[in-house]
């Protein structure tokens, strides 16, 4: 009998599939991805800006402070004035060298005791003395067929997609170190009894081209991160959560307990996590060298969030649909998923915050005693549902807030990875079926529920998510070539019906990332593209590298410079799409049950953005949909979607200074403060820092 087995990275989390017997499952062939004809618009729109192709990249979990934290922005080329940024040196927290600042005492973390009913703000917390250990993850030694390559031949042939100078990237950065061992390349701190705060991941030791762990961000675990109340809100701390529990749910409950029981002895190194949440980068010393230079020469948004607390898949899917996905049947309407997939955060007796059932599930494996169906890896919530753990605590925080939880009765909504309903062929994933070994586990099924994607097809607009690696996955769907790293559940439209099932809107609107390449070589863009690393070069702690999805970037910017048509009609929106479990400052604005969560970088390259600027209104993924529909006069994607959401009203504090939480929320900005259209600076100032 053939086992099914769901694919782990480094770290432990779903990685973008589970492993099948791809050609007993999938009959037929593969339809090559569409060529740039076919992506042209049928009936172009007027565009309200000078912006006729957007362009957004995304990457893996990285929160704004974790990457931006001791960044100085550049003197205000508009007025001549220095600018305001939110980070971890603007508020005290560190200095510039890294080191602890006068406000340091603000970070503190603290454990708690959660014994019975699962909460996002514990009234029983106690300021740890050091934080648990920091602890190593991700690849501790090469590999032949995934970055870090034995060989670079082999890597640039594999992964083609870096900017030359990064290529040498390819090989270099392997821990060295046991996954959950003490990381000792970090010399900030003790990494065995670290100082209770943020400290530096960069030193002698540990270089910024090297793996590290990855922190939990599930959506319950970030809600409980954060650690919201109304009553934390005063007139010197504007946000409603304290973000001070980070650590603790890193080592008390972690990726989640899979329905099975506590391990035993259970320790704070028990998880592998340890305190890889409070680690940053220090760009003031020579980090980050990449997008420190486009954030002096273009445009930062330092109040952009990830618009669900969780994980890869359901920030994916929030900005593909401006919503949250929910199970549904066959004739596509709400239906109840398997009972082991749906969350219960209530601990489990005995224990201190130890799920009921949450995580990404055992996905089925052969046995001495025959095949071990899936069980766990409970990822959906009827968050209507006050009777199901975990789901009263945001409820309720959101109602003393006067937020609508935006929650369907009925409606079991997913939070947190699994693999999407279509293969990239248009057929549909097999779901579910314990008795059978060769099943998709942990697939939600296909969803009829409307896209951006709709909205622009519907228009005659063109848009393609560009996935490195899609032809390849079309080939192996399965995830049975050691080198595929395509990332399915990043891709919101391998999600939809409306997409997948059609020939015709599958070939426009879903594509490899070396299309994206030879299109930009063309000057043919779509009106808008969506493109997605590999997990070779995502960035993703433990699984890539920052480096690695900065050689990425680059290559994509310059080749648009390149052509001085496409550079002067297109913007490129650079984000992540998620924090990846790391700590962060800044404000978060209740929008719904599913979040926003924390700040994530988002940088704008543009003829319309340059000049070091610093943007403060208040964004999400949602927003990119909001910027479409404006530039191209489209209606909100449905009723419901977060971008009926107005735009922010964030009027300056007395002395000028800029404020953050808007005074009309929920709303979300639809980003056109993040550009001057009035005039254009096409003027390219070189890159000269290199790769680092």
């Amino acid at each position: 009998m053939i086992s099914s087995r769901r694919a782990s990275g480094p770290n432990g989390t779903l990685k973008c599939g589970a492993v099948m017997l791809t050609a007993l499952l999938v009959l037929g062939t593969f339809p090559q991805s569409a060529n740039a004809e076919s992506r042209k618009s049928t009936a172009p729109a007027a565009a309200n800006s000078p912006i006729q192709h957007v362009v957004i990249i995304i990457g893996e979990n990285r929160t704004f402070d974790h990457v931006f934290g001791t960044y100085v922005p550049k003197v205000d080329p508009r007025s001549g004035k220095s600018q305001y940024i939110w980070n971890l040196q603007s508020e005290g927290i560190v200095n510039l060298d890294g080191t602890p600042g006068p406000n340091f005492a603000n970070a503190t973390q603290y454990s708690a005791t959660v014994n019975d009913t699962y909460t996002i703000n514990p009234p029983d917390k106690m300021a740890y003395t050091n934080l648990p250990p920091v602890l190593a993850g991700g690849y501790s030694t090469q590999s032949e067929w995934s970055a870090p390559f034995t060989s670079q031949a082999v890597g640039e042939l594999i992964d083609p997609d870096l900017a030359r100078d990064y290529n040498r990237f390819l090989t270099t950065g392997a821990t060295g170190i046991k996954s959950g061992k003490t990381d000792t390349r970090v010399t900030s701190v003790n990494p065995n009894a670290p100082t209770n705060g943020p400290y530096q991941l960069t030193g002698s030791k540990m270089p910024y081209d090297a793996y590290t762990a990855s922190p939990a961000h599930r959506l319950f675990q970030m809600w409980q991160e954060t650690d919201c109340a109304k009553g934390n809100i005063t007139d010197s701390h504007l946000s409603p959560c304290l973000n001070d529990l980070f650590p603790f749910v890193e080592v008390s409950m972690g990726t989640g307990s899979n329905g099975e029981k506590q391990p035993t002895p259970f320790t704070d190194r028990t998880t592998k996590e340890g305190s890889a949440s409070m680690g940053f980068y220090n760009i003031n010393e020579g980090d980050v060298p990449y997008f420190k230079y486009l954030a002096d020469n273009y445009t930062i948004n330092d109040n952009f969030h990830q618009s669900v607390m969780g994980g890869t898949g359901a920030n994916h899917i929030m900005f593909g649909f401006g919503d949250a996905i929910y199970y549904e049947n066959s004739s596509f309407k709400a239906a109840k998923p398997p009972a082991s997939e749906v969350e219960d955060l209530d601990p489990q007796d005995g224990t201190n915050n130890w799920p009921k059932e949450d995580g990404y599930g055992n996905g089925g494996y052969l046995s001495s005693s025959g095949f071990i169906p899936p069980t766990g890896g409970g990822s959906y919530v009827q968050c209507s549902d006050m009777s199901e753990g975990g789901v009263p605590a945001i409820r309720n925080y959101l109602e003393s807030m006067n937020v609508n939880a935006n929650c369907q009765s009925g409606h079991y909504y997913l939070v947190n990875n699994y693999n999407p309903g279509y293969f990239p062929s248009g057929d549909v994933a097999p779901i579910d079926d314990t008795a059978n070994p060769l099943t998709y586990s942990f697939t939600i099924p296909p969803t009829n529920q409307v896209s951006i994607a709709d909205r622009m097809n519907a228009a005659g607009l063109s848009i393609t998510y560009f996935g490195e690696q899609w032809d390849l996955n079309a080939e192996d769907p399965g995830f049975l070539d050691p080198s595929d790293e395509y990332c399915n559940i990043c891709n919101p439209f391998e999600y939809e019906s409306n997409i997948m099932a059609n020939p015709i809107t599958r070939l426009a609107n879903d594509a490899d990332e070396t299309e994206f390449l030879a299109d930009i070589d063309a000057g043919t863009l779509p009106d808008v593209s969506i493109v997605k690393p590999s997990g070779n070069n995502d960035g993703h702690p433990a699984s890539s590298k920052l480096d690695l999805f900065e050689g990425f970037c680059k290559r994509i910017i310059d080749g648009i410079q390149a052509n001085p048509t496409l550079w002067k009609s297109t913007a490129i929106f650079i984000t992540e799409d998620e924090g990846g479990g790391y700590w962060d400052t800044g404000y978060i604005q209740p929008i719904d049950f599913f979040g926003d969560g924390t700040r994530i970088p988002l940088v704008v390259v543009s003829p319309y953005s340059t000049g070091g600027i610093v943007s403060h209104e208040y964004s999400d993924h949602v927003s990119l949909d909001k910027f479409i529909e404006w530039n191209w006069s489209l209606k909100p994607i449905t009723d419901r979607s977060r971008d009926n959401l107005p735009d922010p009203k964030q009027p300056n504090n007395s002395d000028g200074s800029p404020t953050y939480a808007p005074t009309n929320g929920p709303a979300l900005s639809d980003l056109q403060g993040e550009f001057s259209f009035s005039k254009a600076n096409t003027t390219i100032i070189p890159y000269r820092g290199g790769a680092r």
